[in-house]
């Protein structure tokens, strides 16, 4: 007899598997091949054309001829001020989401993962972290605007007029409260996975060799957390940085952020000519999102290690 016949059925199967593998796994991955192309065609019209087209707008004017004139625009002293209005404005809007949407999460831990409460925090920041644009802004101006229910209460009841020094409801700092309402839930969706993951054992082991609460969350849960937290506050920041409509919607008189500066190139009647700064500014927009998400991405890559 040979060896072949004195396989058994299994090895024989095995060996009758193995063959026929290499054919198998084509169909497999053509599948995988087509079913990427939706994602490709989003990837290709909403990220590499628009990208395409800023870069177009900006380096080339509208004789097809390359110039400079649009970028070198990038720095005055009034494109530059928009830039550092966004940029202090989303940190600031990034931050505070985090710390209280952290907070929020933190809170959690003390419901039951399947019960209503948990459900209904979790359903909540869905919507919210959605809520924006001139929506959002007339629920701020109907109850904190010049008339809204909040100012009148305020100043009739204790004689607070919040508006003693100006309307700021309607220029930047307006918008860090209107900001958070959506960057706090958004902090909730994605920071409570990387909390709720935190082993029960880590903080076992810890009470058993002696230690405490706060010693379980400076040794071993803060450290843990912190490349998540820092991966979620950069994610808050690019969501803030890029946000237009509900700034927009409160903000009518100027363009004193980035994405207000865009539609002012491409609608005022008085910049007539200078549409391709427009491109410019988006340009700009998306070289400083470009590197906030690469060190979102380094960070996640950093914070899966341990969730994994």
């Amino acid at each position: 007899m040979t060896s072949a016949s004195l396989a058994t059925p299994a090895e024989k199967g095995s060996r009758a598997a193995g063959t026929k593998t290499p054919s198998s796994s084509r169909p497999r991955m053509t599948w995988a091949a087509i079913g990427l192309v939706p994602f490709a065609v989003y990837v290709f019209l909403f990220l590499l054309l628009p990208t395409v087209l800023a870069l177009g707008s900006a380096l080339f004017a509208d004789d097809g001829s390359l110039t400079a004139d649009n970028v070198l625009a990038l720095f005055d002293p009034l494109v530059q001020q928009t830039f550092v209005n966004s940029l202090w404005l989303s940190a600031v809007t990034a931050l505070g989401g985090a710390v209280i949407g952290g907070l929020v999460c933190y809170a959690l831990l003390g419901v039951r993962e399947n019960g209503i409460a948990r459900a209904l925090v979790d359903a909540a920041s869905g919507v919210l972290a959605q809520f924006g644009g001139v929506t959002l802004a007339f629920t701020f101006i109907a109850t904190m605007g010049a008339q809204g229910v909040v100012t009148v209460l305020m100043r009739d009841t204790w004689g607070i007029n919040i508006y003693e020094d100006g309307l700021w409801l309607y220029e930047v700092p307006g918008l860090i409260m209107p900001y958070l309402y959506f960057q706090v839930p958004l902090m909730v969706i994605t920071f409570m996975p990387a909390l709720a993951a935190l082993k029960p054992q880590w903080a076992e082991a810890n009470l058993t060799l002696g230690g405490t609460r706060w010693s379980f969350w400076t040794t071993i849960g803060f450290p843990v957390l912190l490349p998540s937290f820092l991966a979620c506050t950069l994610l808050l920041f690019a969501n803030a940085f890029s946000s237009f409509a509900t700034a927009a919607a409160l903000i009518s008189q100027g363009s004193q952020i980035v994405t207000l500066q865009i539609r002012t190139a491409l609608t005022s009647e008085t910049l007539l000519g200078r549409e391709n700064l427009a491109g410019a500014l988006a340009l700009g927009m998306i070289v400083i999102v470009g590197i906030v998400m690469t060190a979102y991405t380094v960070v996640q890559r950093r914070a899966a290690r341990w969730q994994q």
